[in-house]
Formats: structure tokens, sequence, C-alpha cells
């Protein structure tokens, strides 16, 4: 399967995130629906890992592939728990379309920290995204 259906397929469930997360905060503490959604992650992670039988190649790791998982992993709690407070605040339909901003972000990041070149595609697209930000901010 080509990249593309997996990023597709990467988008749907993360639309699902947003419905499933605001109905789920709706009586629970966001920070606690955090914690209960990561443990179920971590579970369903590993259960794939032991599954495809990759969890042997654990010790091959680099410490510099370790570095930069661990600052992830730091990052996407972060983004969990500003998420979560955020869905529990806020709507969905107003929440999700904002925390989408990290694709315009990550595309200039992406440009500035690992010298990937901007194409025509990648600058409208991240201006387009993030004019559909303000708009979804902004206008009521």
């Amino acid at each position: 399967m080509s990249w593309v259906w997996y990023a597709v397929l990467s988008a749907f469930f993360g639309a699902l995130v947003a419905i499933f997360g605001k109905i789920g905060v709706r009586d629970v503490e966001s920070n606690l629906a955090v914690a209960f959604r990561t443990a179920i992650i971590v579970f369903f992670a590993w259960g794939i890992v032991f599954v495809q039988g990759n969890a042997r190649d654990l010790l091959k790791v680099s410490r510099h592939s370790l570095i930069f998982l661990i600052l992830s992993a730091i990052a996407t709690g972060l983004s969990w728990l500003f998420y979560y407070r955020a869905l529990q605040l806020g709507e969905a339909s107003r929440v999700a379309p904002i925390d989408k901003l990290s694709v315009a972000l990550a595309v200039i990041m992406a440009f500035v920290f690992l010298g990937e070149k901007p194409t025509t595609g990648n600058v409208v697209g991240a201006a387009l995204i993030t004019a559909g930000v303000l708009v979804t901010a902004l206008v009521r």
C-alpha cells in the first residue's frame, strides 16, 4: 500500500479521535482521559509489535533514534494533553481544525530542520490550511 493510503487512513482515524474523544471526555477530567487513552495505545501498539515479531529489534535501536523517539513521545503527550483539554472546553468542529495547524507547522519545520525543499504544493497547501484554521477560529 502506498504512503498516501496510510496518510488517508491516518486522517480518517484522526477525525474519529476528535469525535470519540469529545464524547468520551464529556464527564471525565481531560488529563485522566489522556492517561486512559495512552494506556490503551501502549497495549495496542506493543500487541502489534509482538504479533509482527519485531520486539527483538528493540535492542537494535540506536541512541540517536532513541533520543528523538523520546522527544517525539514527549511532544505527543503534550499535544494530547492540550488537545483533550481543548475538546473538553470547546466544540470538536472548531478544535480539530485548529489542531491541524500542526500540518502547516510541520511543513515549515521540515524545510527549516530537515532541509526539505519547498514546493509550490507544500507552500500553497500549508497556506490554505492556515487560512482554513483562521476561518475556523475567527469566523462565527
